[in-house]
């Protein structure tokens, strides 16, 4: 069963202000696990005492670019071996890397090769989507050249459901396209109002959760992990409702 987390770029200007303190705010709202984007310059030992206290699990964590190459990825190595996390995902590309079909190509080898050297060293490596790659070079993809020109045992896939809704992508089709490669699931909701494709809680959009969870689940994905970028309530309150919808789908009590 994939364990649901919240990555907690969700409330990064919190976590900016505070960050252990918003850790134990995530915790109070029952999610078992915490993707992170950023430390703020927290030493690790402080981040798995709060997490272990909560009894909570880490779910990868978003590493730029420039932290993953050259001695960056050694220090990167360092600090998350003492969290106890084996999950590192590239949250992107910057755009000078994915303008052309070559570019991509290119971009492909470097997260190769951060992917073999994070294998040799014990940890997964991933890369996560917006809605960019799924722009066209002929006749793919930018994110079909990513994942077509890596190696699956170097490069894991973190589908972001919602940006490639957004895209006008089924995530039902990638996931079977990629099957094993996928080690975790953005679960965010996707509302269009007036005319315009935004974020909501999961289970007030659009986008079919309860079979997104059956899927990930015969894929043995691990992590559902939310993320919500767009708030019209609190955010907190937003987010226990997310994490109360997220169970209450999977043990089909659907709830508005």
């Amino acid at each position: 069963m994939s364990i649901i987390g919240l990555q907690l770029f969700s409330v990064q200007k919190d976590a900016e202000k505070d960050f252990l303190g918003t850790v134990q705010k995530v915790a109070d709202l029952g999610y078992g696990a915490i993707q992170f984007a950023g430390f703020f310059q927290t030493p690790a030992q402080e981040v798995k005492r709060v997490m272990d206290s909560n009894g909570m699990k880490t779910a990868g964590a978003h590493v730029g670019i420039t932290q993953l190459l050259g001695d960056e990825l050694l220090k990167t190595f360092d600090y998350h071996h003492i969290l106890e996390n084996n999950l590192l995902i590239c949250p992107g590309l910057p755009i000078e890397m994915r303008l052309s079909e070559d570019d991509y190509k290119k971009a492909a080898e470097t997260l190769n090769h951060i992917g073999e050297t994070c294998k040799s060293s014990g940890f997964l490596f991933g890369y996560h989507n917006h809605d960019f790659e799924f722009d066209r070079f002929a006749n793919k993809t930018g994110f079909d050249l990513l994942f077509e020109n890596t190696n699956p045992e170097h490069v894991k896939v973190e589908l972001d459901c919602f940006w490639a809704a957004f895209a006008n992508q089924d995530p039902f089709v990638i996931i079977e396209k990629y099957k094993d490669r996928v080690v975790s699931l953005h679960m965010k909701d996707l509302k269009i109002v007036n005319g315009k494709k935004m974020g909501t809680e999961i289970g007030n959009g659009q986008i079919d959760f309860e079979t997104l969870i059956k899927i990930g689940n015969e894929f043995n994905i691990e992590w559902f992990t939310v993320e919500q970028e767009e708030f019209q309530r609190d955010p907190y309150e937003s987010l226990a409702i997310n994490v109360n919808n997220l169970n209450n789908i999977i043990n089909k009590r659907t709830v508005k």
